[in-house]
């Protein structure tokens, strides 16, 4: 049978798991359900950009470039930025401290808010 200790630097990212106490499981999952949203939305991000640009639709076609290439970014940003705060949650619950703000909202509304924005300029220039 292996230690507790054995267990914790099989997890990754170890450096994490090393520290502070184990916290109630339905929080870790939680937080692991909520990275795992964020990666689903950055699939849909760049499935979304990917269609503007390979639908060929009759729109503007530098406005539809520009609100594909916002979308692409934005799904390539999103699972990094979903990675760290994954982890400062983790860190957070496994030393009891309160939550950080969440800081994929608002960067995602607004690379959605230029691109319908550019899409919208696409339309009405056709």
């Amino acid at each position: 049978m292996t230690s507790d200790r054995a267990q914790t630097d099989r997890r990754f990212p170890a450096r994490l798991f090393r520290h502070g106490a184990e916290p109630d499981p339905r929080f870790t999952l939680a937080n692991e359900r909520t990275f795992l949203a964020w990666i689903r939305t950055a699939l849909a991000l760049i499935a979304g950009g990917v269609a503007l640009e390979a639908l060929g639709l009759d729109l503007h076609p530098g406005y539809r470039l520009a609100a594909a290439i916002v979308l692409i970014a934005a799904g390539l940003v999103t699972p990094l930025l979903a990675w760290a705060g994954w982890y400062t949650t983790e860190r957070a619950l496994r030393h009891s401290r309160p939550l950080p703000a969440p800081v994929l909202a608002l960067p995602t509304a607004l690379a959605i808010v230029i691109a319908a924005a550019l899409v919208a300029l696409a339309v009405l220039n056709r």
